[in-house]
């Protein structure tokens, strides 16, 4: 964390096929290595496979499988008076976002599934029907947060 200045948000282009900036900053969350053609590929690939399935647009079930994956409030670490206490806080709405997506993908790669279109579109689609392991990741944050209601008053 840099001392001097606080650090600038890049402007992100939208994604060249549905020409949205929140798709685009889950193709670079997807992306391994660099190979963002290969991501923005295979990201297609599995919206394809939500509509086959779903029979919806695939658009509005990512995006509502994004809302059902954001956190409202998480756990911080804090250290006072030589003791760590687990400080419940609320998370600012680009946070949400991040770990949504980093929830979401990285329980897609450990599903089952043979292709990652299939186990990410697998994931997307128990996102959005509000089950899934990224959506029992945000219980299992809120309710850690729950139970250190007590440390509330540690924030700052």
């Amino acid at each position: 964390m840099s001392r001097r200045k606080r650090a600038q948000k890049r402007e992100i282009l939208p994604d060249p096929k549905y020409h949205d900036k929140m798709i685009a900053k889950f193709i670079n969350k997807m992306m391994v290595c660099g190979k963002k053609s290969l991501a923005e590929r295979k990201f297609y690939k599995t919206l394809e496979l939500i509509e086959k399935k779903a029979n919806d647009d695939p658009v509005r079930i990512f995006k509502k499988a994004v809302e059902n994956v954001k956190p409202k409030i998480e756990v911080k670490s804090r250290r006072i008076g030589g003791a760590n206490y687990q400080v419940p806080i609320e998370v600012r709405p680009d946070r949400q976002q991040t770990l949504a997506f980093r929830w979401i993908v990285n329980f897609a790669r450990k599903r089952n599934e043979k292709t990652i279109e299939e186990k990410l579109a697998a994931e997307l689609l128990s996102a959005y029907k509000n089950e899934g392991s990224s959506v029992k990741k945000r219980e299992e944050v809120w309710r850690m947060a729950e139970s250190n209601k007590a440390f509330a008053h540690f924030r700052f």
